[in-house]
């Protein structure tokens, strides 16, 4: 099939799966539609930290060979990605972004780049993060900071920064992330695409540099709900190597996808955005606006009242601090100059806390989770924020340093429970609003099925950012 590059931009994966599976697009012409894209278009968005057309256009052949002699690997056969630059792949530097790894050539794949090779995914490279996957744009090292495609001055979010703006600006149809306090949602918000944290232990993290053991995730960036349900069922599973990893039943998290929403509870976590840390105006506008969309569909709504938010954002703070600082003390006293500043002066922090610190986060940590669970008894799932503003200027760093901490994400590392960021509309400066749907451990299905829902209602996942 001769296809509109533009087209082929903004596949999603499920009509990609079927156009090729059908034999009417050829996993080829679709990843050198997308690479004449990247290198088109990237030099001024600075998704990619390393770009491999070459292994993209070899995993397209092989992809395509395959589908010829009627072997079909599953949705992601022939269908490109990328990798945050803290995932491994075989023989290719892991870089997080740091001067510190620059030279590090991962021995093996890690996990989840296992199973997208297994299903004949097309890897498309390495993307740039914040450097360890914390800190913010910085502009002290080896490589440029990812932009927003949306406008380039201004900041994607982080720390999946560059996955964030690759799957905005149509270079990819999916991108991995890791999310320790919002790493994937942060940026799913201000690129006004579809973030998903699933529960701890849920996908493995092995090959995965660490940044806070305890609350690390790893999953997926896409431009749909429905695209996000598929990826989770090829990430989802346990793995013996990872130590939090936990066994769970098999399940299909597209199954409940457009099924309707009547009847379901929604509890709404309004104060963590109107009244602890009050968002932007057209951000809160944007969130009140969802929740009646959701009413809307026939789902029952009220307010939901749980621990202020800066509890959770100090429990959070604490336990990544100290856990990053464990990982990363022996070279911040050989090589501190190696760090950015911005990474240096975070990391350095972990310093300054005690055992007692810790062991006390934890403790809160433990009864916070516990009373957020038991909310799930009387709703179904929880809205609220997820970003408290749109996004700010990439090189103005006081806005930055403001708005990084204005969020809502950090709450559901620290429970552990699913959550997802889903586009919500645009300010007026035309950047991307969104807001975020958690639900209980284990209920990612039930999630996917409300965020489908809104997604279907509301016209936000078919703009596109003109990259110019």
């Amino acid at each position: 099939m001769a296809a509109d590059h533009e087209e082929l931009a903004y596949l999603g994966i499920a009509e990609a799966a079927l156009l090729i599976r059908g034999r009417k697009l050829s996993p080829v012409e679709y990843a050198q539609a997308l690479i004449s894209r990247v290198e088109r278009h990237d030099g001024r968005i600075n998704a990619f930290l390393r770009f491999t057309p070459e292994i993209a256009l070899a995993d397209a052949r092989r992809a395509e060979a395959e589908i010829m002699a009627g072997h079909w690997r599953g949705a992601m056969h022939g269908v490109p990605y990328g990798l945050k630059d803290i995932v491994d792949y075989a023989g290719l530097p892991t870089t997080a972004h740091s001067a510190v790894l620059k030279d590090n050539i991962a021995p093996s794949d890690a996990a989840v780049t296992q199973k997208l090779r297994a299903a004949g995914g097309v890897f498309m490279g390495k993307l740039a993060t914040h450097e360890f996957a914390t800190g913010g744009p910085s502009f002290d090292l080896p490589w440029p900071p990812a932009r927003n495609p949306w406008n380039r001055d201004h900041f994607t979010g982080g720390s999946s920064s560059g996955s964030g703006a690759a799957t905005a600006a149509g270079f990819l149809p999916m991108a991995i992330g890791s999310d320790t306090g919002g790493s994937i949602r942060n940026p799913a918000t201000l690129c006004g695409v579809t973030g998903m944290k699933a529960s701890y232990g849920l996908v493995s993290r092995r090959g995965v540099f660490p940044l806070a053991y305890t609350l690390d995730h790893v999953g997926a960036l896409t431009r749909t709900v429905s695209d996000s349900a598929i990826v989770l069922n090829l990430l989802a599973g346990h793995d013996a190597a990872d130590p939090g990893s936990m066994p769970r039943p098999a399940c299909d998290y597209t199954g409940q996808i457009g099924r309707d929403i009547r009847g379901l509870r929604i509890g709404v976590i309004r104060h963590f955005y109107a009244e602890d840390i009050v968002a932007d105006p057209e951000m809160l506008a944007a969130i009140d606006a969802a929740v009646e969309v959701l009413r809307g569909l026939g789902a029952q709504v009220r307010e939901l009242r749980i621990a202020p938010l800066q509890q959770y954002m100090a429990v959070n703070r604490a336990i990544l601090t100290a856990e990053a600082y464990a990982i990363h003390q022996q070279w911040l006293r050989e090589r501190p100059q190696d760090y950015g500043a911005i990474t240096r002066e975070r990391f350095f922090a972990g310093a300054t806390l005690t055992a007692a610190d810790y062991i006390n986060a934890t403790r809160l940590r433990a009864k916070l989770t516990s009373q957020f669970h038991q909310q799930f008894e009387d709703i179904d799932v929880a809205l609220t924020a997820s970003a408290h503003d749109p996004a700010c200027r990439i090189d103005d760093a006081a806005a930055n340093d403001y708005t990084y901490g204005r969020q809502a994400r950090s709450p559901f590392n620290v429970t552990g429970s699913p959550a997802m960021s889903v586009p919500a509309g645009f300010s007026s400066k035309g950047l991307p609003l969104g807001f975020q749907i958690v639900a209980a451990p284990h209920q990612e299905a039930l999630l996917f099925r409300v965020g489908a829902a809104y997604e279907a209602a509301t016209p936000w996942t078919r703009r596109h950012p003109v990259l110019g």
